[in-house]
């Protein structure tokens, strides 16, 4: 590492490659509600199995232009943009924290919320075996780090939940309508657990004004369809990321100290 400063930071990325396009997998399959795992990885709508050179991330989808080697029909870009996310959220973690547990913990932390958000972003859904699995890892990762700790945590991942099931029952009450979803209130549990009680308002924070700025792209892209809800988990999802990257500078900057 003395010598080769960007050694573990780039294989961190090509990591982070190799999992994208596993995680762009878990997604697409995981609103078909089918394995993971069977079949392997072909096209949906000719069946075309994919050969070895058609599932290099990135690298294939620019090599195919966006489509089918087979049948032509067009490969949706949330692959490589997952892929993308993937390889950065590795490579910043590996850059702010260096090889160990808790970069290990990001990358697995980071991976269960980059395949949720691919999920809601289509279907406005936070699965259960994405949040559950979330909220016990990032409450441990909360409970292990030093900077956290034990009370901290379990205050943080209380604090997200309650705030967030008092959110959603009050807009319910008040409109008739569900306002948030149960699998966002599921989410804080992880978020909160992961970043403590002292960084719960930063991360909730950072994904409101990014969910704030996103909103006209969503509302412009759906034409008539404006009445429909703006997916808040991968908005969350990014405030949690970037709190757990840059939460001790986020605080210096937001309070003086």
């Amino acid at each position: 590492m003395l010598f080769f400063p960007y050694l573990f930071p780039t294989a961190a990325g090509v990591l982070g490659l190799v999992l994208g396009s596993f995680y762009s997998v878990c997604v697409s399959r995981g609103i078909a509600g089918t394995s993971i795992v069977r079949p392997p990885s072909h096209c949906p709508r000719c069946g075309h199995r994919l050969r070895w050179w058609e599932l290099l991330p990135l690298v294939s989808y620019l090599l195919l232009r966006g489509r089918c080697a087979s049948c032509g029909e067009r490969i949706s870009p949330l692959y490589p943009l997952i892929e993308l996310a993937s390889a950065v959220w590795a490579i910043l973690a590996a850059l702010a924290f260096g090889p160990g547990w808790w970069f290990l913990g990001c990358l697995a932390l980071g991976g269960l919320y980059i395949v949720a958000s691919g999920i809601d972003l289509q279907v406005y859904l936070l699965p259960d075996v994405l949040t559950y699995p979330a909220a016990v890892l990032g409450i441990a990762m909360g409970i292990l780090h030093p900077g956290i700790g034990l009370w901290p945590a379990l205050i943080g991942a209380a604090a997200g939940f309650g705030v967030f099931w008092l959110l959603a029952a009050g807009y319910r009450l008040a409109k008739g309508v569900d306002g948030l979803g149960g699998g966002d209130v599921k989410l804080m549990l992880s978020i909160g657990g992961v970043v403590g009680v002292l960084g719960l308002p930063y991360a909730v924070l950072i994904g409101s004004v990014a969910a704030l700025a996103a909103s006209p792209f969503f509302i412009l892209g759906r034409g008539r369809e404006r009445s429909m809800p703006i997916p808040f988990g991968p908005f969350l999802c990014f405030g949690a990321m970037v709190q757990m990257l840059y939460g001790p500078t986020i605080f210096r900057l937001l309070t003086g100290r």
